[in-house]
């Protein structure tokens, strides 16, 4: 299958409670991520995330849907319209 190239940003409410199931789940998927930054904000009890993924569109729907199942957590994803053949080996 072709996969794309995206950003998945994931806001977290009340880190303390969920980072947890957070963190599982996006190492669950950890074969799409190319990229990841967090960056936590005590102060505003906010935890703000960045992936940069790569992988079909139904994994990466699969991603966004677990974790924006997850209370307290909002997730937007942006993906190019460009898709990346995968190299066949023989």
């Amino acid at each position: 299958m072709d996969k794309r190239i995206g950003v998945i940003g994931i806001v977290i409410d009340n880190p303390k409670q969920v980072t947890e199931k957070v963190n599982a789940i996006i190492s669950s998927y950890g074969h799409m991520v190319i990229g990841r930054m967090g960056i936590p904000r005590q102060d505003a009890n906010v935890g703000v995330i960045a992936l940069i993924i790569e992988g079909t569109t139904d994994e990466i729907g699969a991603l966004t849907g677990r974790l924006g199942n997850t209370p307290g957590v909002t997730v937007k994803s942006a993906l190019t319209g460009k898709t990346i053949q995968e190299a066949k080996h023989d």
